[in-house]
């Protein structure tokens, strides 16, 4: 067969992923505080770009015909490519195409009827924070908690004069963390500082007398002595029990009295004033605040029994794009290399809000099925969670299980019952015996620590017994994914709870 070039017109599909399509990828799986900080990194970077203040997207009212509907169509192209291609990182989104100028808004599901679909019938909008927004001016924001090492400073300066042992209390202190615990070795810290290790122990032993009892402290044994000495407890007995915490975890209290030489009373009161104590002492004191989930979607029960679906306007930057200003740039551009960069700006900045805009639409569109799927768990509880999986809700709306996966990531919803995950929606199926309904692992759990919770301590319920109780009730289940599911809560044995039952049982009769 003889060889030479020759060429070929060949016909075929595939997925190209330009860096706006990246960029839109990515800004759906971010959290709004993630989110926050790119769309603030694209301000400064975008000349075009400005925030708007006081967007209030208008609302939309129809009769299903709405965003919601116009995404399935919209979104089929790009799902196409997505079942054709079997990598990780595929396309669901579909946005070189799709964005049509529909803005979310509240989504109303009926949940009396299984084939409703979501009747847009709202709208939500934001303004903007300012000082004067705050009923306390903007002073009420200078004020702070003094953290653990500014309060263990403080009390150096007034018990050491001498400026060698307050330096070495100085490198001592800034070695505790903020559970109160001394995390570099002595020894180490020594031949750091020049000094001998006996004269580090010296000052350290100065600096676990300061408050919090226990600061300072190399292990959990050492703080819970140090506070039993301040208390005068720290009798023999106790050393020994603390010596042997391991036994207090196992709840051993038949071991515990041997070793410690009491009886059960005695033990009952030690285990008692151990657990009293505080195993991290500089919790108390102001480290780093506590971050509270801010939901970014609403779960709110309408009086018709619907459910309404409302995105959170704080959690949606929005961003415009001055048009005046690009016009008056644009007439000024003298060279190409300037009006290279000015395109460029009006094309990453028109990317940007279209992404942001498709990233709001299709959060609403997920968590609208998630209710829809889960309505029996806003209605009555835990108990009522059913079986869910990416790919159903994925199939109802039209989309790839990738996305729906990187919509629900770092995303939280807030209801009646709480704030919540999206992801805690998805659950394993747990199968029923006979022909009834799958259970959700996530109900299985609930009921297994329900069970736990209600045992009296003369009859605690082993994991063969649970397993009976739960194929009484209709849920099939092994005695290893009871085990599993009870250790996952970090619920003890039944000899561990039986030990600790009785024991509280004895202290409560005294």
């Amino acid at each position: 067969m003889a060889m030479m070039p020759r060429m070929e017109l060949r016909q075929g599909q595939s997925l190209v992923m330009t860096p706006q399509l990246l960029q839109a990828i990515k800004l759906l799986q971010l959290s709004h505080l993630e989110l926050q900080t790119f769309v603030e990194g694209e301000l400064e970077r975008n000349p075009l770009l400005e925030r708007d203040e006081a967007a209030d997207y208008p609302a939309l009212a129809n009769g299903g015909d709405g965003p919601l509907a116009a995404d399935a169509e919209s979104f089929a192209r790009a799902e196409s490519l997505n079942s054709q291609e079997g990598m990780e990182n595929r396309l669901g989104t579909g946005l070189d195409n799709v964005f049509q100028g529909e803005q979310p808004s509240i989504a109303r599901l009926d949940t009396r009827g299984a084939d409703s679909l979501p009747i847009i019938g709202g709208a939500y909008g934001g303004s903007g924070g300012s000082f004067e927004d705050s009923p306390d001016g903007f002073e009420s924001g200078l004020t702070r908690e003094a953290s653990l090492h500014e309060h263990l400073s403080a009390q150096l300066d007034l018990a050491v004069r001498d400026a060698p042992r307050r330096l070495i209390g100085a490198h001592l202190i800034d070695a505790i963390d903020d559970c109160g615990y001394l995390c570099e070795p002595l020894q180490e810290m020594a031949e750091r500082l020049g000094v001998p290790q006996a004269r580090v122990e010296d000052v350290l032993a100065i600096v676990q007398g300061f408050d919090p009892s226990g600061v300072g402290a190399r292990d959990v044994r050492e703080c819970l002595s140090i506070q039993l000495r301040d208390r005068d407890r720290f009798d023999p007995a106790m050393q020994a029990l603390v010596a042997n915490l391991h036994l207090v975890a196992k709840r051993d209290f038949a071991g515990l009295k041997r070793i410690c030489g009491v009886d059960d009373e005695d033990i009952a009161d030690m285990v008692a004033e151990i657990r009293r104590l505080d195993p991290k002492p500089g919790r108390s004191y102001g480290g780093a605040s506590a971050e509270t989930v801010v939901p970014d979607v609403f779960i709110r029960a309408a009086p018709d029994g619907s459910w309404l679906v409302d995105l959170n306007p704080d959690t949606l930057p929005r961003v415009l794009i001055n048009q005046t200003y690009h016009a008056r740039v644009s007439k000024a551009a003298r060279n190409d290399e300037d009006k290279a960069f000015i395109a460029e700006c009006l094309q990453t900045a028109n990317w940007l809000t279209r992404s942001l805009e498709q990233r709001a639409r299709t959060i609403l569109k997920v968590a609208s099925e998630i209710v829809r799927q889960q309505d029996g768990f806003f209605a009555h509880g835990v108990e009522h969670l059913r079986p869910l999986n990416l790919k159903t809700v994925a199939d109802a709306i039209g989309m790839h299980e990738s996305t729906v996966s990187r919509v629900t990531s770092n995303k939280y919803l807030t209801c009646s019952r709480g704030v919540f995950e999206m992801k805690y929606f998805f659950s394993a199926a747990i199968a029923a015996t006979g022909y009834g309904d799958a259970h959700s692992a996530e109900a299985v759990r609930f009921r297994i620590r329900q069970m736990i919770d209600d045992e009296p301590p003369a009859a605690v319920l082993s994991d063969d017994a649970i397993v009976a109780r739960l194929k009484a009730g209709g849920i099939d289940i092994a005695r290893r994914t009871v085990a599993k599911y009870r250790e996952s809560l970090r619920i003890p044995s039944s000899m561990e709870r039986r030990r600790e039952k009785v024991a509280m049982a004895m202290g409560n009769a005294r």
